[in-house]
Order: C-alpha cells, then sequence, then structure tokens
C-alpha cells in the first residue's frame, strides 16, 4: 500500500485556491478544492501516472493534470508526497 502525504506548501496551496475561489463562487470553490484533495487516490494504484520530469533527477518527480491544474508529486519508496500545485495559467 502506497502512502500519500501533503506537504506544507501542497497545503497551503489548497489553501490559497479556496481563498481565491470563494468570493467569487463558494460552491465552485468546494467542488475544485474537493477534486484537487481527491486526485492522488489513484496514485495509490498507479504511482507512476504522471509524467517524469527529469530535471530533478536523480529525484523521482512526476505531475499530473487534474482540470486545469498542475500537481507535482515526488515518489519515495511507497511513500508519495504531493509537493505543489497550481493552475496551468500561473506563471511557475
Amino acid at each position: 500500500m502506497t502512502n500519500i502525504i501533503w506537504s506544507k506548501k501542497a497545503v497551503a496551496d489548497l489553501t490559497r485556491l479556496h481563498d481565491f475561489l470563494t468570493p467569487v463562487n463558494p460552491q465552485a470553490a468546494a467542488r475544485t478544492v474537493q477534486s484537487i484533495a481527491a486526485a492522488p487516490s489513484r496514485l495509490q494504484e498507479q504511482p507512476r501516472l504522471g509524467e517524469r520530469l527529469e530535471e530533478f533527477s536523480p529525484r523521482e518527480v512526476r505531475r499530473i493534470l487534474i482540470g486545469s491544474y498542475e500537481m507535482r508529486y515526488e515518489i519515495k519508496q511507497s511513500t508519495i508526497t504531493i509537493i505543489r500545485f497550481w493552475h496551468t495559467r500561473e506563471k511557475r
């Protein structure tokens, strides 16, 4: 079984997203945050689902897209750490 943990920065990203979307549409904010928070569960069955980012080698950092959001995660043995995520329109 693969463990999934969220970095402090990834949790802060979720909070930032929720705070940004809530004034515009609270229901959409809740749905978006829930879908992003649920996405890593797919990685338990297929941890290498995402594209590997070679610029982080030798670390195994990968990315997946969740709608318009990019989520980066790192695989270390039986643990997946959600590193960061952001909207694909953001300049990163």
